[in-house]
């Protein structure tokens, strides 16, 4: 760190240089963030028996019910009608039947395709399958797509505006190819055959007659009989060339609801307590697999969660103490992240604060473990930090401040970069905050072998690096919940379509 921009950057903020000497108060509440109680609380979150918390899931509730004790045992209050839940109108979504038959054959539900689309028929429609390739405007002009199923080739594009270009144009449905490599179809048809079972849980919408298959590419070459590396050819400019296919399909939905909620423990503050910083991280996971095994989510999220934990009894033990916060903090848990940002996005848009008083949000998704980049160097103290600086220019200096003041861990923007194919700073909860324009700043440890296997499992969790980790955002969220104004909104969110 360069001090001389550090000594710039904390006069601007107000701070003098001799403020960098530690603040004995914040130590010592700091230092209730223990290895032993991560651990403890990570054992059972992340335990066999919770069966990997899914969302609306028995063992999901009983997560929710841990925490809500947890908040009410600190002295924090429910603020939901004195209560610690906010129930999230979540629906779960089954395809009954998704049929997709080209040619003479009957293609086989999450293993020759995954269906992503929506829809629900009564009976079979008949059409052909066309292949468009690339969906452009020059393709579009060549290829009749009216009422048929269309072959896209959609690999390394993002695909949603494709689909909704192919279907505004008039067409059926889309069978389409995102990624190359059959090993990387099957990694995700094991996902949806996991899912299938207790299905898709997310809002309830007007169904949509959108019907959408994902293929392989090796797939989408045997359906068209034509070899893949002639297919990718045809998509650029002569899509016209590749024969059509007979093709049926058919899909029948049924929608049922879904128990779900976020938990909040609430710690008023003093002169400022209409102002609110929030600390949240999600409690999901993503359940068990088609053959029963279990998706502990150790550090996906069960490692924020905890975080979360044993920063509200930080707060709560100073707050015992006489020493309250000068501005409020929510500690919120929130559920469905895994489904897509789910419960933090019906919070943002159903705030039991104002989203007006609302001045941070410090989201922490996994900050257990050591990641690719860093498991063979020689200092593992990191955190990769992502978005605290594209809504204010106050955010990244002060957790800077704190990190050189008490943690000293290597703080890493490598994944903030707007151009992060990675896309990071879009798959957490803040980003239902920075929506709002609420600047926001990402914990996170990077992924490594066992994301989303069953295999991230507690034994896994690197407690002491966590625990240093949950230091600097405790001294960040104290410095955030007492400093005289508010982090000022002078940037503009340039990151707002997922």
């Amino acid at each position: 760190m360069n001090k001389r921009f550090l000594l710039t950057s904390a006069l601007a903020l107000g701070i003098s240089w001799g403020s960098f000497a530690q603040n004995p108060v914040q130590v010592k509440y700091a230092n209730t963030i223990t290895e032993a109680d991560l651990e403890e609380y990570l054992t059972f979150l992340a335990s066999d028996e919770m069966r990997g918390r899914d969302t609306g899931s028995p063992e999901g509730l009983i997560a929710a019910n841990y925490l809500a004790d947890f908040y009410k045992e600190l002295g924090l209050t429910g603020p939901v009608d004195g209560g610690y839940f906010q129930q999230v109108p979540l629906v779960s979504a089954k395809f009954e039947k998704v049929s997709l038959k080209v040619g003479k054959a009957n293609l086989v539900e999450n293993e020759d395709f995954v269906f992503i689309g929506d829809g629900d028929m009564k009976k079979a429609s008949k059409t052909e399958l066309v292949f468009l390739g690339l969906a452009n405007d020059e393709n579009l002009a060549k290829v009749d797509v009216s009422e048929k199923l269309v072959g896209i080739w959609a690999v390394g594009e993002r695909s949603n505006g494709l689909v909704a270009k192919v279907m505004d144009a008039g067409a059926a449905g889309v069978v389409i190819v995102s990624m190359e490599g059959q090993a990387n179809f099957d990694r995700i048809a094991n996902r949806y055959k996991t899912l299938s079972g207790r299905g898709r849980i997310g809002f309830e919408r007007e169904i949509e007659q959108r019907p959408i298959f994902l293929v392989s590419s090796d797939k989408m070459g045997e359906l068209f009989e034509t070899p893949v590396e002639e297919l990718k050819e045809a998509a650029k400019s002569n899509p016209e060339s590749i024969k059509s296919q007979k093709a049926s399909y058919q899909v029948q939905k049924s929608v049922t609801p879904v128990e779900a909620y976020n938990v909040l423990g609430f710690l008023e503050g003093t002169d400022k307590k209409e102002e609110v910083l929030v600390i949240s991280s999600h409690y999901d996971h993503v359940g068990v697999s088609s053959t029963g095994e279990v998706f502990n989510g150790a550090d996906d999220d069960g490692s924020g969660t905890v975080s979360v934990m044993e920063i509200a009894e930080a707060f709560a033990t100073a707050a015992k103490d006489g020493i309250r916060p000068r501005r409020s903090i929510l500690f919120l848990n929130v559920t469905g992240e895994e489904k897509g940002l789910l419960g933090s996005e019906y919070y943002s848009e159903n705030p039991i604060f104002p989203i007006a008083n609302t001045v941070n949000n410090i989201n922490i998704d996994m900050v257990g473990r050591i990641d690719y980049e860093y498991q063979d160097a020689e200092n593992k103290d990191y955190v990769y930090v992502i978005g605290s600086e594209m809504l204010s220019t106050d955010l990244k200096k002060i957790n800077e401040y704190n990190n050189i003041t008490y943690t000293d861990l290597i703080l890493d923007y490598r994944y903030d970069a707007e151009d992060d194919p990675n896309r990071f700073y879009y798959r957490s909860d803040h980003y239902n905050f920075a929506k709002f324009d609420i600047p926001v700043i990402f914990f996170f440890n990077g992924v490594h072998d066992d994301y989303h296997q069953v295999t991230d499992t507690v034994d896994k969790i690197e407690f002491p690096l966590m625990t240093k980790r949950a230091h600097l955002i405790f001294h960040t969220a104290w410095d955030l919940a007492n400093r005289e104004k508010r982090t000022r909104v002078d940037g503009t969110n340039t990151r707002g379509e997922r």
